[in-house]
Order: structure tokens, then sequence, then C-alpha cells
């Protein structure tokens, strides 16, 4: 299944080379929420919220209430794991605030779990040359997808998986990464970084595998 990706920065809907470089910008927020309003499941990302640089609170607000979305970007705490869904997120996105320098914070993972239930949470997992990367993508913890899963899948519903090296730049996703991935974990799993056709998200489909794409979406390469 393709999910298709919204990136807030700035108050617009943007579009990064690998977290870092602007490459596309959008003002027009009704086109995009009808063109994606027939998909099942939207994924929707604050990168200001995620960068520690400010928030885009009511633009997320707005779209959640419209489209189906999985919500992240600066998701930290219960509360706001709440406010988010209680503003029509269907599900958050966690991502830095489930790692430390010295493993996963399992115990957070758990008071979450047990706060606003497993079926809501999404552990996000973005790696950069193979370890974990945080804070918006800025900092790394030196452990891997592989030994995070297993410790996390007891507290979420789903694994949203991002090959940072890809993000972007539409060179495809590196499906031996997506196969291996499938084999850890019974979870609901979703991959992205580099999805760029129709070919290579059926290729994902038959691995029960879901697919967030961006770039691909946003210039027309992969028709939506």
């Amino acid at each position: 299944m393709l999910i298709p990706s919204i990136d807030l920065l700035g108050g617009r809907i943007v579009q990064l080379v690998q977290g870092e470089k602007l490459r596309l910008a959008f003002d027009d927020f009704e086109y995009w929420i009808r063109k994606f309003s027939r998909f099942p499941l939207v994924q929707l990302i604050d990168l200001d919220a995620a960068m520690r640089s400010g928030d885009n609170s009511e633009l997320v607000k707005r779209i959640a209430r419209r489209l189906p979305c999985q919500v992240g970007g600066g998701i930290h705490s219960i509360e706001r794991a709440r406010h988010v869904l209680e503003n029509g997120a269907r599900r958050v996105i966690i991502g830095s605030a489930l790692f430390s320098v010295s493993g996963v914070n399992s115990g957070f993972a758990s008071e979450l779990s047990d706060a606003v239930g497993s079926e809501h949470l999404v552990a996000g997992i973005d790696t950069k040359g193979g370890r974990i990367a945080v804070k918006g993508w800025k900092e790394q913890v030196a452990f891997t997808a592989d030994e995070a899963i297993p410790q996390l899948e007891p507290f979420v519903s789903s694994f949203l998986y991002t090959h940072v090296d890809g993000e972007g730049l539409m060179g495809g996703f590196p499906i031996e990464t997506a196969r291996r991935l499938r084999g850890l974990t019974q979870r609901h799993l979703i991959v992205a970084g580099g999805i760029r056709s129709q070919q290579e998200i059926d290729t994902l489909d038959a691995l029960h595998v879901d697919a967030v794409a961006g770039m691909a979406v946003y210039t027309e390469v992969l028709a939506v």
C-alpha cells in the first residue's frame, strides 16, 4: 500500500533531500488534501517540531481532522501524544524519545503504550549509515534497527523505518533491508526513503510492507 507523506516546515508543505536540502515547497494545502483524500492512511510530519525549531500545530490539527493521518515530529511525551490524538490523528509516530545513548528507552515506551494504547503507536526508526538517527536526523545513537525492533515490539502496533541515506533522492528503497526487517517483527511495517515507482510499491506489498512516498509523488514521477 502507498502512504503519501505531507512534511511541514515553516508553514508550508515541503520535500527535503536527506532531511537537509529544500527541494520543493507548496502553499496549496487544499489541493493536496483533496488529492490524498482517497488514501486510507496519510503520513503527516511536523519537521519544525522534529528539529526543535518551532511547530506547525494548527496546520497539523487542520489536516489531521480532514485526512486519516499518522502524525510525527517532536512527540516526546505522553501529554503531547494524547494532544495529537485528541486533535484528529489516528496514530502517533514516536522516534527520538524512544532512544538514548545507552539504548532503547523501553520504560518510556511501556508508559506511553499503557497511556494511549499500543494500537495508536508507531515506532519511528530512522537510520543513516546503518545507525539510528534522532533529533531531526541531526544526531545518531550507536545501535541499529535490528537491535531496536525486538525491544519495542511489545509496545507498538507499527514500525516506520526510514532509510535516510535515500530520502528525497528517488534512488529506490533497498528491498533486502525491507525483507530483513519484515523477518524481525509481526507488527505492521512501513518503510520510507527513495521510493520511486509502483513496481517497487508492489514488490514491498508482496512482502507485507507498506511504502511511504513523498518526492516521487510531488514531482509526479509516481502517479496518485
